[in-house]
């Protein structure tokens, strides 16, 4: 049922997660969910250390109310879709762990949140209706994804959201180097990890590891995610920058 209707919502009951063919693709996916049903148990404490005003940015920019109908894409434990149902909005949270999903489930039967709901799917694999969604939110999820992904989960997004809908989108944005910005922040980044001795230096390098091969993490500049909105056919397309790595961007369905 869609949000105004008895029961809440349930979008995915009403669509597919549609799956890729391929055993290369199987086997990302695969390894993806395994990765986060890993994290799932410890996320709370450690996966949002730092990203409170993030988050806050993200809520305050989806506006939502009584009558709103959310997506929250790599919901992860909730972090999003729970204080987004507070606010009366019909939550769908999806993610691509079924332990991420449990425990938005189970925080939704404990704080009695009737219109929020969790599916498990691919972000970039998700099919829903068209004009079925007031706001698709998503936090820290697309950088995991592929750049080419990011891009197609935009424009899906776009044809989801309903007219006036919108997309907001919070996320690591920043490039290799190419920009003053991205450079400030890559530096950044490593002097703080170097400050912190052994334990800083290896996982700088295995941050430089990553980064350098689009490897687990994939941020793009502010600037490609302002592209991708347009590309979509957004408008009134908005940026903010949160803290130094982060930032938001907002765009509406015309």
């Amino acid at each position: 049922m869609f949000a105004g209707q008895a029961g809440g919502m349930d979008l995915i009951d009403r669509a597919t997660a549609a799956t890729r063919s391929g055993l290369s693709e199987r086997a990302r996916l695969w390894l993806g969910k395994r990765n986060w049903d890993n994290r799932a148990d410890h996320w709370d404490h450690g996966g949002a250390t730092g990203l409170s005003a993030v988050f806050d940015a993200v809520i305050e920019a989806a506006a939502v109310g009584p009558e709103t109908v959310v997506v929250d894409l790599g919901c992860g434990s909730g972090q999003l879709s729970v204080p987004l149902a507070h606010k009366g909005a019909a939550v769908t949270a999806v993610d691509i762990s079924p332990r991420m999903a449990e425990l938005v489930r189970q925080r939704a039967a404990e704080e009695h949140l009737d219109r929020l709901t969790a599916q498990v799917a691919p972000v970039e694999h998700l099919v829903l209706p068209p004009a079925s969604v007031d706001v698709v939110v998503t936090n820290y999820a697309m950088h995991h994804v592929r750049d080419n992904d990011k891009l197609a989960v935009v424009r899906a997004a776009a044809g989801w959201l309903k007219p006036g809908g919108r997309l907001v989108v919070g996320d690591m944005m920043f490039g290799r180097g190419a920009s003053p910005r991205d450079r400030e922040i890559i530096k950044s980044k490593a002097l703080t990890m170097l400050s912190r001795g052994p334990a800083g230096w290896w996982r700088l390098a295995k941050n430089v590891f990553r980064f350098s091969l689009r490897v687990r993490e994939r941020p793009v500049s502010m600037e490609t995610w302002v592209g991708y909105f347009k590309s979509a056919g957004l408008v009134d397309v908005t940026t903010r920058s949160v803290v130094s790595e982060a930032g938001v961007v907002v765009g509406r369905k015309p």
